[in-house]
């Protein structure tokens, strides 16, 4: 599991570059033909990862249930968000991996209740949850250095 650990923790190193050297307008635009854009997909990723690996554990997630709701699955951008949600994304898009490695390392992670992604991929446990993160977690940066390149031509 280190290596999920760690490859985790290098693609959220990625997506903080571009939170914090993709001006605001531009995480914000929704280019013609995309159903959302960069700051969406950012958070998104950081309220997935809880999902699938604390609350489908039974444990509590490190996440308010505002941000959980605004960027959980099936959700779509408004275009606006305030400096402060920006803040909190980017202070906790590192933190909830050197968690999750941690609390997993400690073993709190005891349940899962099974789940089946859009993916059509089957969770039994919260090995297969932290696996399937770093599936999901690579292709929305594949959505994220698509609508970079689409909205950096503007």
């Amino acid at each position: 599991m280190e290596n999920a650990f760690n490859i985790t923790l290098q693609n959220r190193k990625t997506l903080h570059k571009f939170l914090k050297g993709t001006p605001k307008e531009l995480l914000l635009q929704i280019p013609d033909g995309y159903r959302n854009n960069i700051w969406w997909n950012i958070a998104h990723v950081v309220v997935t990862q809880q999902l699938l690996v604390y609350k489908l554990s039974g444990q509590p997630m490190r996440l308010d249930d505002a941000l959980v709701e605004k960027f959980k699955k099936g959700t779509v951008p408004d275009g606006m968000a305030t400096d402060k949600e920006l803040q909190l994304v980017e202070d906790l898009l590192l933190p909830t991996v050197t968690w999750m490695q941690e609390d997993y390392e400690k073993g709190i992670f005891k349940g899962y209740n099974e789940y089946t992604t859009s993916a059509n991929v089957t969770l039994s446990n919260v090995e297969d949850a932290i696996m399937f993160n770093v599936y999901h977690e690579g292709l929305h940066l594949g959505a994220i250095l698509s609508l970079l390149k689409v909205v950096s031509k503007k």
